[in-house]
């Protein structure tokens, strides 16, 4: 097995920067779906304590990231068609909503931050960097739930957003072209940009439908839809073990 370099953390509030370390690097599949991570393995290579890499662990636990197996320690989750069908159509209806209300809402900050996460996503799709891209692609998803003045929308896209940035640096991996991503979402933003709250909504919606259908029988054709929770120990010996 070889080593991950995580690097050391800064002191300064440990907890946070060990969880962020962790977490992008379960999301861009640096520790992949279904390994076994242990707080003594972990501890060690961030150079950290274990109390600080517990705390770490536990808040990854609450994202969905990772979960907790009786007698065996903490596994990395990973998303089964099942999975995938319960986040894009929660997330189709919240991103909805969110783009109707941008788009009615729509003030000269939030122009610009749209703008701005579009070009981002347009450049990295022109780099050709997937986690980048996958990145700048959830940001943009992201910059729309955010310029929205609906606080309560805001909290439940939360609970699942960490879930969602797996989800599309899954999805985007399905689509060999990365200008096809861009044309996937200029649409979007034109609809926001334009204030036509229907359009907006209505192809915010259909984006999440349909590249979600398309995860989802991917997953199910290529026999990836048992969840990493029903798995038997002796089915992961060939994934990452942190043990």
């Amino acid at each position: 097995m070889s080593r991950i370099e995580f690097g050391p953390v800064v002191k300064m509030a440990a907890e946070t920067r060990a969880t962020d370390v962790l977490r992008n690097s379960i999301v861009n599949g640096s520790i992949a779906p279904g390994s076994r991570i242990t707080e003594i393995r972990l501890a060690d290579e961030m150079q950290l304590s274990r109390a600080t890499v517990r705390t770490a662990l536990h808040q990854l636990a609450t994202e969905g990231l990772i979960f907790l197996v009786p007698y065996t320690g903490w596994t990395v989750a990973s998303l089964s068609a099942h999975d995938v069908w319960e986040l894009y159509t929660l997330r189709s209806s919240l991103e909805r909503l969110a783009a109707q209300l941008l788009a009615k809402q729509l003030n000269d900050d939030s122009v610009v931050a749209l703008k701005v996460a579009l070009e981002k996503l347009v450049k990295e799709c022109t780099r050709g960097n997937r986690n980048r891209i996958a990145e700048a692609d959830f940001a943009l998803h992201k910059t729309i739930i955010g310029q929205v003045e609906h606080g309560r929308l805001k909290s439940q896209y939360q609970v699942i957003e960490q879930q969602i940035r797996m989800y599309i640096r899954s999805s985007d991996a399905l689509i060999q072209k990365p200008s096809v991503i861009v044309d996937q979402h200029k649409p979007i933003v034109a609809a926001i940009l334009s204030r036509n709250e229907e359009l907006a909504g209505r192809l915010s919606e259909l984006h999440n439908l349909t590249e979600g259908q398309k995860l989802s029988d991917y997953l199910r054709k290529n026999a990836i839809a048992i969840p990493v929770k029903q798995k038997k120990s002796s089915n992961v010996k060939s994934k990452k073990s942190f043990a």
